[in-house]
């Protein structure tokens, strides 16, 4: 076999992920690619690695991602020439998302670069060294790109979807009802369908 997908898992996944999706994608191996780390100056250069060993033993190689997993793959691969993208419920604009997580947590530019890190009730903590490097390294993303996502997803809003499927190489599907996470059967069954689907 002469083609790869790469599989890059969300946050709190694991490469084992990518078992699910060979069925669905024949005359591919797929495979997951680990990466320690929640932050993506610790896990670029994993990526990085990941890929290069698939590029030494494939032709052809595309990737699949879930959530942050695709601004992980965004942000490590923009020297890369991947064949194809396919991103599930994608994280698109993290700077975006950043403001947004300050705004529900009450709390200013001013107040998170004089503490550098704030905690929060969701777990991950809002990072002025994080919001620095998005800002530092804006996305720079030419592959052509196939996004699954829901309409009912509380991460990344339409509008953030709509403005970069404007902006780049890339066809939308919406789910109606789905939600960030595509975890029921009716959700999995549509998730399976659109990836059969998109595969060229």
């Amino acid at each position: 076999m002469d083609q790869v997908i790469l599989y890059i898992h969300g946050q709190g996944g694991t490469p084992r992920e990518a078992e699910r999706f060979r069925p669905l994608c024949p005359g591919y191996d797929v495979i997951g690619a680990g990466y320690q780390g929640s932050l993506p100056w610790q896990v670029r250069g994993q990526l990085l690695d990941a890929y290069c060993e698939a590029r030494r033993q494939y032709r052809r190689v595309s990737v699949l991602a879930n959530s942050i997993g695709c601004y992980f793959a965004m942000d490590a691969f923009r020297a890369c020439a991947p064949a194809r993208a396919y991103f599930i419920s994608p994280v698109l604009d993290m700077e975006q998302l950043i403001l947004d997580r300050m705004r529900w947590a009450g709390v200013s530019e001013a107040d998170l670069q004089a503490k550098g890190e704030i905690p929060t009730e969701w777990g991950d903590p809002l990072s002025w060294r994080y919001l620095c490097y998005v800002r530092e390294r804006p996305l720079q993303w030419d592959v052509s790109t196939e996004i699954l996502y829901g309409d009912q997803d509380g991460l990344t809003g339409r509008q953030t979807v709509d403005a970069f499927v404007r902006s780049h190489p890339a066809r939308l599907t919406v789910m109606a009802g789905g939600e960030h996470w595509f975890h029921t059967a009716e959700q999995l069954a549509f998730l399976d369908g659109w990836l059969r689907n998109v595969l060229d």
